[in-house]
């Protein structure tokens, strides 16, 4: 039976992504997008929606549309992308009201997928080596995105216990490297100097950014329900990641590590979101079998995903960075693609926009 998706933050890099991915998927007949601004990538036959980030007309877009399918790829995981406000905003009352739309009386929601992440597990001298799903924090969440993530996931076990009858699939992703994700690790690892803490190299662990949308791709194609880790094979210590990317590490003291890292960000030298802090003191690692045994395995190890970012940071270093010679605008593709001024020649209408 054809699907129809529904795809929040659809204006972000993973809805985006993930957009592009289900357009190749013959299966899906309709895919829907929400976001506050328009796409950043093109799209071919995505209909993107436009709406705020807590997502107050996601009960009437699900009955007028009747998707049979919601992924949730809209969640802030990087405090220094928004306030404390808007991160509750939009992780939990953004997730309030998608849960509620998705569980309306006569809803056609039969799957909702959300990506999560790894920093519900926090990081801790007393964690174990591997994190398996059912494992509990060994501390309780000491920053605002680990709360927000944590009432997120406790929303979402409700939701699947109330409604058995939806498939509800959860992926906690490791932190993410690759060619084009822009997140506080890799603007470290792409700078000089990157900030480490003084008597400190954890054993950290990575996915790469495109076997997370090809999980996120994946459970949604198959219905998996269930709670998932997903993150590359293997740890590697922090100053070997480092030496990879060919950058020195700024040692911070491992006391009073918070101000001078506050020191640095006011300079604008380098930046250090708390959630971070843990996680270069202690590391983390969390076991990928239960999603291996749905028949999904990352393509990249943590190496690997090092590697891959290590790949476009260096032809960045070599090249620098040049503006593009066109900018994708959805209204100028619609233009493109629909007015009836646009003389038709046998090809490709959308090419013009980039002569």
């Amino acid at each position: 039976m054809a699907r129809r998706v529904l795809i929040t933050g659809l204006d972000t890099f993973w809805g985006g992504r993930m957009a592009e991915a289900l357009e190749a998927d013959p299966d899906v007949e309709v895919i829907l997008g929400m976001g506050t601004r328009e796409p950043r990538v093109p799209l071919e036959r995505t209909e993107f929606v436009r709406a705020d980030q807590t997502y107050s007309i996601l009960s009437r877009i699900v009955r007028a549309t009747q998707v049979d399918t919601i992924v949730h790829t809209f969640l802030v995981t990087d405090s220094t992308r928004a306030s404390a406000r808007a991160v509750h905003e939009i992780n939990v009352i953004g997730t309030m009201n998608l849960l509620a739309a998705a569980g309306q009386a006569g809803t056609p929601v039969r799957q909702v997928v959300v990506k999560s992440s790894t920093l519900v597990y926090g990081a801790s001298e007393l964690d174990p080596a591997w994190f398996r799903e059912q494992t509990p924090r060994s501390k309780p969440p000491a920053t605002r995105i680990e709360n927000s993530l944590l009432e997120v996931e406790s929303l979402v076990r409700d939701f699947a216990e109330d409604n058995p009858a939806t498939v509800v699939s959860v992926l906690r992703f490791a932190n993410v490297l690759g060619p084009d994700i822009v997140t506080p690790i890799t603007s470290n690892l792409s700078q000089p100097m990157c900030i480490s803490i003084f008597g400190f190299d954890p054993l950290v662990q990575f996915v790469e950014e495109t076997d997370v949308v090809r999980c996120l791709e994946h459970v949604t194609r198959h219905r998996v329900p269930g709670l998932y880790n997903v993150a590359g094979a293997g740890k590697i210590p922090w100053s070997e990641v480092a030496a990879m990317c060919g950058t020195r590490r700024l040692e911070l003291p491992p006391v009073g590590t918070k101000a001078a890292a506050k020191v640095l960000e006011l300079i604008g030298l380098l930046d250090m979101p708390p959630e971070l802090e843990d996680l270069l003191r202690y590391g983390r690692g969390v076991d990928t079998t239960r999603i291996e045994r749905t028949g999904f395995s990352c393509r990249y190890s943590t190496p690997g995903a090092v590697a891959s970012f290590i790949g476009a940071l260096r032809l960045r270093r070599s090249v620098g960075t040049t503006p593009p010679a066109y900018t994708y605008e959805q209204d100028v593709e619609q233009f493109f693609r629909h007015s009836p001024a646009v003389v038709r020649l046998g090809s490709d209408p959308t090419d013009m926009a980039e002569q």
